[in-house]
């Protein structure tokens, strides 16, 4: 005969994870990325772009902001900070190289829009400044 449950039976649950609370800089600073970020896409878009992607991940790393006008794919990397020239200089070389990674494994997924010019762009973005687009901010040659 099949051995069954009593009634009362019941399996063990594993307890929940609690859920890590993020530190309040650290929330500040996603709300103010969030915020640059699409205040950067109403830029692009006012300029004739079309936005194909926003805050695409990979392994190598994010890239903001895919953008295209026409024959162009434009990658974008937003940076906000206290001014348009901290920002500026907050696009390291590392930084860069993993926005060239990442935009290869974008190209990979999306082989149509290979054959394309692409570019590597920055918006700045600061308080009281209207955003700056630094359109060929960086380049993928080595």
């Amino acid at each position: 005969m099949a051995k069954t449950e009593a009634a009362g039976d019941v399996p063990a649950k594993k307890p929940a994870k609690a859920a890590k609370t993020a530190a309040p800089e650290r929330v500040a600073a996603f709300r103010t990325g969030l915020s640059a970020e699409a205040r950067a896409a109403a830029l692009l878009i006012a300029k004739g772009y079309r936005i194909l992607a926003k805050r695409f991940r990979t392994p190598h790393g994010e890239i903001d902001l895919i953008a295209r006008k026409r024959g162009l794919v434009a990658f974008v990397e937003v940076k906000a900070r206290a001014s348009l020239d901290d920002a500026a200089y907050a696009v390291t070389p590392r930084q860069q190289q993993r926005i060239i990674d990442a935009a290869q494994a974008w190209l990979m997924a999306h082989p149509d829009h290979a054959e394309l010019e692409l570019r590597f762009d920055a918006i700045l973005v600061a308080p009281r400044s209207l955003p700056r687009h630094l359109m060929a901010a960086f380049d993928a040659s080595p």
